[in-house]
Formats: C-alpha cells, sequence, structure tokens
C-alpha cells in the first residue's frame, strides 16, 4: 500500500476551519465507522452525490487523500480512510473538547455579566467576501437541481440564496437554523431606488452611512434598518449623501451560506 503524507499545518487549519459537528466530518467519520461510502451517506442523511462533496472537499482543505477506495473481498470493495484521514478525525475531537472547555469557561466568568453576549460563529471565519450577515432560514424551496434558501435577519428584513441541494445537506438546513449570509461587495449594486422588484434578486433597504468617491462608480455603506451594514458598488454619478435612503441589489446566486454547528 501506498504510504500517505500526513496534515501539514496549513492542511489542518483549512480542513478543521468548522466545528466537528460538521456534516463533512460526520461523513468521513461514519466511513472509517462502517467501510462503505454509500453507508455513510445514509447514516448521515445525505445522498451519495453529497457525500463524495464533503470528501472532495475535505481533501483539498487537508491537501491529501483522506480517504481511499478497496476493491475486490466478498464485499466486493468498499472504502478506508488514510492515515491523513484517521488523523483529522483525532485532531477535529481533540478540537471540540478544547473548545467545549472553553466556553464552559466563558460561561462561568461571564455568568453575572449584563453585558450582551456576542455571536462567535462568524468570528472564525478568514474571507474576502465583506458582507457577513447573522439570519435564520425560513423556508427551503427546490429549484430544478439546487435549492432556494429563504433566510430573515433579525428585523424580519426577507433574502435568498441559491445554492446546491448537497450544499443544502451537508450545511444541514432547516427552518430555524441560524446562518451566516455572505456576498462580496463587488457582487453588491447600490442604487438610488428601485421602482419593481422584477428581476429574481435580493433587495435591502438602507441609509447611507459613508462612501468613497470613484469616477468608475463609488464604494458604498449602507446601514439596513437591523442595524447591519452593507457594503457594495454604485454607478458613476450616484449623488446620495450621508443618511439617505438607497437600495442594495444582489443576486440569489451571490450569496453563500455558512453555518456553525
Amino acid at each position: 500500500m501506498t504510504s500517505r503524507p500526513s496534515l501539514s499545518g496549513a492542511g489542518l487549519a483549512g480542513a478543521l476551519g468548522h466545528e466537528v459537528a460538521d456534516k463533512r466530518l460526520d461523513i468521513l467519520r461514519r466511513i472509517g465507522q462502517v467501510g462503505s461510502i454509500s453507508e455513510a451517506a445514509r447514516g448521515a442523511d445525505v445522498s451519495y452525490k453529497a457525500a463524495w462533496q464533503a470528501i472532495d472537499t475535505l481533501t483539498n482543505l487537508a491537501g491529501a487523500p483522506l480517504v481511499e477506495r478497496t476493491v475486490g473481498g466478498s464485499g466486493g470493495g468498499g472504502a478506508q480512510l488514510t492515515a491523513t484521514g484517521r488523523q483529522l478525525l483525532d485532531a477535529a475531537e481533540t478540537l471540540a473538547e478544547m473548545r467545549q472547555q472553553a466556553l464552559v469557561q466563558m460561561e462561568k466568568r461571564h455568568a453575572a455579566s449584563d453585558v450582551v453576549a456576542p455571536r462567535l460563529a462568524g468570528l472564525g471565519l478568514r474571507t474576502s467576501m465583506r458582507n457577513q450577515l447573522p439570519c435564520h432560514v425560513v423556508a427551503l424551496e427546490r429549484a430544478g437541481r439546487a435549492m432556494m434558501v429563504r433566510l430573515h435577519l433579525e428585523d424580519g428584513t426577507e433574502l435568498a440564496a441559491r445554492i446546491t441541494r448537497e450544499s443544502a445537506e451537508l450545511l444541514g438546513l432547516a427552518v430555524g437554523k441560524e446562518a451566516l449570509a455572505l456576498a462580496k461587495a463587488t457582487a453588491v449594486a447600490v442604487v438610488t431606488a428601485v421602482s419593481e422588484k422584477t428581476a429574481p434578486c435580493n433587495y435591502l433597504t438602507g441609509t447611507v452611512a459613508r462612501q468613497t468617491p470613484d469616477p468608475s462608480g463609488n464604494e458604498v455603506v449602507l446601514t439596513l434598518t437591523c442595524g447591519l451594514q452593507i457594503v457594495g458598488f454604485a454607478a458613476p454619478g450616484f449623488k446620495h449623501r450621508k443618511g439617505q435612503a438607497a437600495v442594495a441589489v444582489f443576486d440569489y446566486a451571490a450569496v453563500v451560506l455558512a453555518v456553525g454547528a
């Protein structure tokens, strides 16, 4: 059997960028237990295609193969974890224990505090996407091979994301699930007003908080009604001043969803 490389520091950090309860790690764990990708998919309540997507993603993040196929034998073949795959799961379990201990300590330390507890789920993300909006799922609708995820911000403001059904499975999305909606600033158009919402896009109304003038189009920060901020770009000639109403428009497919444990 060909020897497999162990996880590098960068590979370990990338593959463990999410909680141990991540569905992808759950699938990997089940493969190690049952020796079958299809059985692991059934046990994790995801499709076979979604299971393979999970394996491929984790392998890319880890920088080394995590699963290898076995052929022949009375069972007709199956799958088993590589040494790297087992190392990844061991690291995940260790980090989960350390995280739980840290959370317990924080709860004890701040039990008598009147300070509102901060959201911690998104703080572990490092991404080029400047727009990160905490929200929760209110509906899931199939749209061909895709899934339309309806979301609400804190004040009930609606937005939506169009993702693959496999991604929805791996994220464990369900009504009431908290999520983080992310979008690149370059994918958000800021306009003065929308007379009719005909295009299948998100339309978020806010007021101009600040802007950076540029001949090719201003970068504009809007404060939404719920207090969150969203960054986008306006076409040349955008004349709104601070405090004036404007609308952020961006496609459903431009929204990326992230979830915690």
